[in-house]
């Protein structure tokens, strides 16, 4: 295989309205813009494949696979706290209260077509707080 890219495709309704999300909120860069079928956007080695609904890919996804399941992208963040003020702040939804655990701390936020994205900040990252 010769992809530099590991690929997770989400099915969308509204590949403008995720460009816009991944981009301006998630770090993430615009690769190919086919919009209203599709686009991809990046994130280091994470290339998300945006599939509107006229896309190849969305049309070869059954009908009964169709309801958002318990996948998600997973993003570490350096300071979780400073992200979630600052996507509160956009007025972006999230899915879940902040769960910490052995391993870390993460929350949940839903892109426009309801498609999960983990935010995680590992236990070994902990936050430094600003100095007044």
């Amino acid at each position: 295989m010769t992809d530099q890219y590991a690929s997770v495709r989400y099915v969308v309704d509204d590949v403008a309205a995720a460009i816009d999300f991944y981009t301006t909120h998630l770090g993430f860069t615009l690769n190919t813009d086919a919009a209203p079928a599709f686009a991809d956007v990046v994130r280091g080695p994470l290339r998300l494949l945006l599939s509107g609904p006229a896309s190849s890919g969305a049309r070869a996804t059954p009908a009964d696979a169709s309801d958002a399941g318990r996948n998600r992208i997973h993003l570490v963040v350096d300071d979780l706290d400073t992200e979630i003020t600052r996507l509160r702040g956009a007025d972006l939804p999230f899915r879940s209260d902040l769960i910490a655990g052995p391993g870390g701390r993460q929350i949940l936020l839903a892109d426009p077509a309801g498609n999960l994205v983990e935010l995680f900040q590992p236990a070994n990252r902990s936050a430094v707080p600003a100095t007044p």
